[in-house]
């Protein structure tokens, strides 16, 4: 999940051989976010800039983004949902059913077919492949259920289990750290830009993900110039996941 008041400018790196991809998860492997929070709004029944109107209030009131919190596995799933429903309520004048959300929006999300099996190609041709996502811990069997994770995956970085979120820099270099690579050895692949930012400024290579094509060119480009794929059979490789 990620906050749709966020944003920024995606860049690109440059550097040595790539031998390592890591993914974002909703909006890069899935559909659209925006599309899904779209279904969302109008199946809860509230307008289009109420939700971002209450975060904000929420978190003037509170001192601290309750979704960065909920993303940092610091806030539970339900008084998330409770604080959010008792401030829309108060803005619109009547009882809003937030607790509904996450059926809403995993209905609304479908899997990026096309990205997900490029990654499979690339795993299979011998890259090292990782994911790095902003995620809810209540989640996890959730958006685990859409897409082959273990099969894909070496590691899974879930900012709910390790207290960290992008763009902070640090999830970023616990990422390679667990990978066992250097930042600009990777491919960076994420919707938001700003996300973006923070990898190329540790020295890797961003793709900011526009569109399945626009990102499966970009990638494929940096790949087909600075590609160095480094493993063997997918059996050789050892998988990470989770805190």
């Amino acid at each position: 999940m990620s906050d749709p008041g966020e944003g920024g400018s995606g860049a690109r790196g440059s550097g040595g051989p790539l031998t390592t991809i890591v993914s974002d998860f909703g909006g890069v492997l899935t559909t659209p976010l925006w599309e899904a929070f779209a279904i969302v709004q109008e199946q809860v029944g509230i307008p289009p800039e109420a939700l971002g109107s209450a975060m904000a209030a929420v978190t003037e009131r509170e001192g601290v983004n309750p979704l960065h919190e909920l993303e940092c596995g610091r806030l539970g799933e339900d008084r998330f949902y409770s604080m959010l429903a008792d401030q829309l309520g108060a803005d619109l004048g009547r009882p809003i059913a937030f607790h509904a959300f996450p059926d809403h929006y995993f209905a609304a999300l479908a899997p990026n077919d096309a990205l997900i099996g490029e990654l499979g190609g690339l795993r299979r041709a011998g890259y090292r492949l990782a994911l790095l996502t902003n995620n809810v811990k209540e989640w996890e069997p959730r958006w685990r259920a859409m897409l082959p994770v273990d099969e894909l995956f070496e590691v899974v970085v879930d900012s709910a289990f390790v207290g960290l979120r992008k763009p902070d820099p640090a999830i970023y270099e616990l990422t390679c750290t667990r990978l066992g690579v250097a930042p600009a050895e990777c491919v960076f692949i994420d919707d938001f830009p700003h996300n973006c930012d923070a990898a190329t400024a540790l020295g890797m290579t961003a793709v900011r993900f526009e569109t399945t094509e626009q990102a499966l060119g970009e990638l494929r480009a940096h790949l087909a110039a600075r590609g160095a794929p480094p493993l063997g059979a997918p059996t050789d490789r050892v998988r990470e996941s989770g805190p």
